[in-house]
């Protein structure tokens, strides 16, 4: 299963570099008229056209929201921050892939963005470091705690949930204890309720309410 979630995410990946090498990211468009041209870029690029959960694009301070709400459309502004949820459907597999993306050169913005870049891979890495040990609320608590280190705050109720074959969330449901949520305690190394091992995608969305700016990153945590 590991190796098609990584093909999937591989492929997300090439869906948005081609998406900022067209110069999709530019002032002036609503989130969602965004969010429409990545839509046809991965029919045009891979066939793409379903998604396993609502596709995001989210600018200014609708940054600061996580995936539950449903904000007002805005239009993206000169010098703005954005960043993009989307969990297309490859092959019957499941990509779950967060990115930002600063229009301008605002230091703050381009500190936020590189601050989430760099807690992902610190937090992999306290993940397979503590793997068989960790639980889900311990690894919510070491992300919240991360932010705060790097001056900012965490943005979300959980920071990471279980990926797999689509469509896993009606397999295995939406209970917290397939989050990293604060009141999960379940280890993340126990296998799901079918005794399969789970595989689990981070995610990072540190956020500056008095600025009013987020940022988002996301992708597999569970690859080597």
């Amino acid at each position: 299963m590991i190796i098609e979630l990584i093909k999937a995410e591989e492929k997300a990946k090439v869906l948005f570099k081609e998406a900022e090498t067209r110069n999709y990211f530019v002032a002036g468009q609503y989130e969602s008229e965004l969010n429409k041209k990545i839509f046809d870029l991965a029919e045009e690029l891979f066939g793409i056209t379903k998604y396993w959960h609502k596709r995001i694009i989210r600018a200014g301070a609708n940054t600061l929201l996580p995936y539950k709400e449903n904000p007002t459309d805005l239009i993206i502004q000169d010098d703005d921050i954005m960043f993009f949820d989307f969990g297309p459907i490859f092959d019957q597999w499941e990509a779950d892939f967060g990115r930002t993306f600063v229009i301008g050169n605002d230091p703050h913005k381009l500190k936020l963005k590189k601050d989430i870049e760099e807690a992902f891979f610190i937090g992999k890495k306290y993940f397979h470091e503590n793997f068989n040990s960790l639980t889900c609320s311990e690894f919510y608590q070491f992300t919240q705690e991360l932010a705060v280190k790097m001056g900012w705050e965490y943005g979300n109720a959980h920071c990471g949930h279980l990926v797999g074959n689509f469509p896993h969330e009606r397999i295995l449901g939406d209970e917290i204890n397939n989050y990293f949520h604060p009141d999960n305690h379940i280890k993340v190394s126990d296998p799901d309720i079918l005794g399969n091992q789970r595989y689990w995608i981070y995610e990072v969305h540190f956020v500056d309410y008095k600025k009013q700016i987020g940022g988002f990153f996301e992708q597999l945590v569970s690859t080597p």
